[in-house]
């Protein structure tokens, strides 16, 4: 029941963070004659950074919380 109310979580998250993404995307809104893929957001390799750092730390806790979970079944055998 745990795992299940985990998931749900998780899927409730992932739809409040792609909900505005989709909600804002408006493709052809500007004057005529205006480039239609002329992106006024300055992304640039900054977010690429803090997606790697996101991803590899929560690797790390994985890694640490498969570790713990392995002390702890060997102490208890």
């Amino acid at each position: 029941m745990k795992k299940i109310i985990t998931n749900f979580r998780l899927l409730i998250l992932a739809c409040f963070i792609c909900l505005p993404t989709i909600l804002m995307a408006q493709i052809g809104v500007g004057e005529p004659g205006d480039d239609v893929n002329d992106s006024n957001v300055p992304f640039d390799g900054g977010d690429a950074v803090l997606v790697a750092i996101g991803v590899g730390y929560g690797l790390y806790k994985a890694y640490e919380k498969r570790k713990e979970n392995k002390k702890s079944v060997l102490q208890q055998a």
